[in-house]
């Protein structure tokens, strides 16, 4: 069960390539570029040679084989252009360079990578094209502090909110305040060259203005909300002084805000969302199916803190064992989202792995019943894991073996513990984003 699940988990992965993504989702017409879908597409027309430039700027884990494919629909009407993605995967590209900097925290290249994406952004004119290829990561490796924010003030902040349980739309509300280029200033920057942005969503309901924090959206956000996430998780002493005196310039109208919804440098934007975690799960139903499992997506909108939703999937296989209820087995049970992990100790791990464990405990000494949750980017929190892979067996190997997983699980050591008993899921990088994907298999 455990090898159907990782199958499950790969077709998942496989169906939101973000190289096929964009080449779906973006075709050139002679002098035209068609964006979307085949039946819902938005036509642009690319500059005339001589007379205009066609650039790519974008950040993120999935930016690389997105632009490669950029590279290739595009040929010689591309000029050229930037991205910055997670260390470790980047692509060898012909006219686009490619940056590497540090994820889920920033670090000075994310700064000049933010500031040379800037650079060639403001230069764009009226003539020319910008297209942006976003990911999931994009927030952290397109960093460019707000005028008097220090990177290690922004570091120190990413990490205070990591850490306290915040979700991913609260920690961009602060990071798009903080920033020259998130929140749709990019796109104001380019104004007023056209520009298409490609997003790979790695959001819960796939929000633009949310995914890499909304580089080319209007930002419906405030600074007084983002002054209130601070006060929410008790971070308003805590933070850093130029984070709490900026956000404080802001609420009282020293600092303009972020372009807001009816802005015409952002307005005038085509986007559109090429991969989401909808289709990875409807991938990984189809393979599934293909191995002889009914299927059953629960939700693409998960949320939360990962041990509590992990025992409630589990709740639903075990109803799923004993009364065929809402389905009857053998059984494929599918979701998706982004959770989150308030950190109580001093372990190692990350939301998937954490979620993983915490089903383990809860499915000591069941057979017939599988789970698997994983990173769709091959990267779980500071580890080199996607996620795990568990059954019930994982917590009686695991006390053969003088762990416990309780206590593992109280320090925040998924990551040491499901090592121990070979439950990790080691896939590498992905180059892809669509959060997470929990798979429960019911014999």
């Amino acid at each position: 069960m455990k090898k159907a699940a990782l199958e499950v988990f790969g077709a998942a992965v496989a169906a939101v390539d973000p190289y096929r993504a964009v080449k779906a989702h973006l075709r050139l017409r002679g002098d035209v570029l068609e964006v979307g879908l085949a039946d819902a597409s938005t036509t642009v027309a690319l500059p005339k040679p001589g007379q205009g430039r066609v650039l790519v700027v974008g950040a993120g884990k999935g930016s690389a084989p997105m632009a490669q494919a950029l590279e290739e629909i595009l040929g010689e009407r591309l000029s050229g252009g930037i991205i910055c993605v997670k260390d470790g995967h980047g692509l060898p590209l012909e006219k686009i360079i490619v940056l590497e900097a540090l994820h889920p925290v920033p670090d000075e290249r994310s700064v000049e990578a933010g500031r040379r994406i800037a650079q060639l952004t403001r230069n764009a004119g009226e003539n020319d094209l910008v297209i942006a290829a976003l990911s999931g990561g994009g927030s952290a490796l397109l960093t460019l502090p707000a005028e008097g924010v220090a990177l290690e003030d922004i570091k120190t902040l990413t990490n205070q909110l990591l850490s306290s349980g915040a979700d991913i739309g609260e920690i961009n509300s602060l990071r798009k305040h903080l920033s020259q280029v998130k929140g749709g200033r990019l796109a104001a920057m380019a104004a007023p060259a056209r520009v298409i942005n490609l997003a790979l969503s790695d959001v819960v309901g796939d929000r633009l203005d949310v995914i890499a924090s909304g580089p080319c959206s209007s930002d419906p956000s405030t600074f007084a909300e983002a002054q209130e996430v601070l006060n929410r998780y008790g971070l308003a002493n805590a933070a850093p002084k130029s984070v709490v005196e900026y956000l404080k310039s802001g609420v009282q109208g020293e600092v303009p805000d972020t372009p807001k919804p009816g802005d015409e440098a952002v307005e005038s934007v085509v986007h559109a969302v090429v991969g989401s975690n909808r289709l990875a799960l409807l991938a990984a139903a189809a393979h599934a199916r293909s191995l002889g499992y009914n299927t059953l997506v629960l939700s693409s909108t998960l949320c939360g803190e990962a041990r509590e939703v992990g025992k409630v999937l589990v709740s639903i296989a075990k109803e799923v064992r004993a009364h065929g209820d809402p389905a009857k087995p053998p059984l494929c049970l599918l979701a998706g989202g982004e959770t989150t992990v308030t950190l109580r100790g001093a372990g190692l791990g990350g939301r998937n792995q954490e979620m993983a464990l915490a089903m383990a405990l809860e499915l000591k000494g069941i057979d017939s019943i599988c789970a698997l949750s994983g990173g769709t980017d091959g990267s779980d929190g500071p580890t080199d894991a996607a996620g795990g892979v568990v059954d019930g067996e994982t917590v009686v190997l695991g006390e053969s073996r003088g762990f416990s997983a309780e206590q593992f699980l109280a320090e925040n050591d998924s990551y040491h513990y499901l090592d121990g008993v070979g439950g990790l899921i080691r896939t590498g990088p992905t180059r892809t984003n669509v959060m997470d994907v929990q798979i429960l298999l019911v014999r």
